[in-house]
């Protein structure tokens, strides 16, 4: 099940994926276009596009870390103290069960 915040994250790194193939293919159809302020233009953007795919995979990485570290975790919690985590999942469940059922 995504959460929510796991969902923007997703919606924002495709976003920017998006953004990123937008501007190659726009790199890539002005590359004809003569000009000394154009080159430089076309140089300023082509260099901050190699940052930004950097930073995005060097923090994707550290999600993606964070989610096996926390998933890790929670797995040996259950496996150390399955009662309770069977406790815990049924007193969540029965609190939202009559949640909804005074709506």
């Amino acid at each position: 099940m995504t959460t929510e915040p796991e969902l923007a994250r997703e919606i924002l790194a495709a976003d920017f994926r998006a953004i990123i193939a937008d501007t190659e293919e726009l790199l890539q159809a002005t590359a004809g276009q003569a000009g000394d302020k154009a080159v430089a233009a076309r140089e300023r953007i082509q260099q901050r596009l190699r940052m930004a795919k950097e930073k995005f995979a060097g923090a994707e990485a550290a999600v993606v870390s964070r989610t096996r570290s926390a998933a890790r975790a929670t797995d040996g919690y259950v496996h150390v103290h399955p009662w309770t985590t069977a406790g815990i999942a049924a007193g969540v469940g029965l609190l939202i069960g009559m949640l909804i059922s005074r709506r």
